[in-house]
């Protein structure tokens, strides 16, 4: 199946509803670590938010209630990310990693060389590849989905592999080396 047959089959209309559904790729621990959070937000952080709400709305005059405001920014904001978990578990779409030890994938530090195309000299960077809930470039995190990591997958080292950013721009990774290092606690779910 091509890449267009595949877009095209994950937009397809959901007949139950008539909308477009877009799936998530995500791991089971991805999935075990979002129902934990919303459990927390739901027990634990809603109960503490509203505390704050009836404390700011005692003080008065809302008109002028600073207090109050945020506190309400801040309970509307926590439903909100407990509203965007669930839409996200519920589209989800469990995967495993099914590469070799040697080779590039889900949770693996990579350590590649970024050149152009053709050449031999570049700048050495080290990633780990993860599901978009963790992606996180800033922190040497990138998502599967992303050009780089889709073509490192699958992969060992010593392979060149070609990344496609847009048609009209590419570059080269050389794969210096795979190590499977796998989740630790820095590598938390994406907050949005």
């Amino acid at each position: 199946m091509d890449r267009t047959e595949k877009l095209n089959k994950e937009l397809a209309p959901d007949n139950n509803r008539g909308r477009f559904q877009m799936h998530n790729e995500l791991t089971r621990k991805d999935i075990a670590d979002m129902e934990a959070e919303i459990e927390h937000r739901k027990i634990v952080v809603r109960k503490e938010l509203l505390e704050h709400v009836k404390e700011a709305r005692a003080q008065g005059d809302l008109s002028e209630n600073f207090e109050y405001y945020a506190a309400k920014k801040a309970k509307n904001e926590n439903e909100s990310r407990i509203r965007f978990l669930e839409r996200m578990i519920k589209t989800a779409r469990v995967i495993e990693d099914h590469t070799a030890k040697e080779e590039a994938g889900m949770n693996k530090t990579v350590k590649v060389r970024i050149c152009e195309i053709g050449a031999e000299d570049g700048n050495e960077e080290t990633y780990k590849i993860v599901t978009t809930m963790r992606g996180d470039s800033l922190k040497g995190l990138i998502s599967i989905e992303s050009p780089l990591g889709k073509a490192l997958i699958g992969h060992k080292a010593g392979d060149r592999v070609r990344v496609s950013v847009s048609p009209d721009y590419s570059y080269e990774a050389v794969i210096l080396s795979v190590e499977d290092t796998g989740l630790s606690e820095t590598d938390a779910l994406r907050n949005y």
